[in-house]
């Protein structure tokens, strides 16, 4: 028998999926529960309102973008450089870049989130703590930089990101290269 914490989860990477290939207008109870293989109704079931479904996907985009802690801690060890915070970046980069779903649909609703507030609500607070723990990892460290270097590169890496989901620009550039590029260039 799944559990309820597994068939949240389930329904939450259908919505994840129809989100990343439909767009917001696309995200209905319907479709989640299509792309889930679960009868009619069962997404409603969960998730009552449509707000509940956004927040449930934006709690599982957290958890499957979330680094893994044990992976970073030799970070934390090394001597404090450029290099480690590449590793740290290219790190970011690969968890953004792993299911392209996940990445495509935070796009989208950071997208919905201009237009509907309940979508802007659900996701402020995310990405705040987001934020709040790369300036804590990156000070914890010891790197280079501070808060402002750390918003430089989440604004670097959306675009990066970005560019390679959806129509990458023909520049020749490998993203690892582009990650050296902008530690070289964005820390002090």
């Amino acid at each position: 028998m799944v559990r309820n914490d597994e068939r949240r989860a389930a329904l939450a990477d259908a919505g994840i999926r129809v989100l990343a290939a439909e767009g917001a207008r696309g995200l209905t109870h319907r479709a989640v529960d299509a792309a889930a293989g679960t009868p009619r109704g069962t997404a409603s079931n969960y998730f009552a309102t449509r707000t509940d479904l956004i927040a449930a996907l934006v709690e599982r985009i957290g958890q499957r973008l979330a680094p893994d802690l044990d992976a970073l801690a030799p970070l934390r060890d090394r001597e404090p450089s450029r290099k480690v915070f590449g590793d740290y970046v290219r790190d970011i980069v690969r968890r953004l870049t792993a299911d392209p779903h996940v990445a495509l649909a935070l796009f989208e609703l950071r997208l919905e989130a201009v237009r509907r507030p309940e979508v802007a609500g659900a996701l402020a607070e995310w990405r705040r703590h987001g934020f709040e723990n790369d300036v804590a990892f990156h000070r914890a460290a010891g790197l280079p930089g501070d808060a402002l270097e750390i918003a430089l590169f989440h604004f670097a890496i959306d675009g990066l990101v970005f560019d390679r989901l959806t129509q990458p620009l023909d520049d020749g550039l490998a993203v690892d290269d582009a990650v050296d590029a902008l530690v070289s260039r964005l820390l002090p």
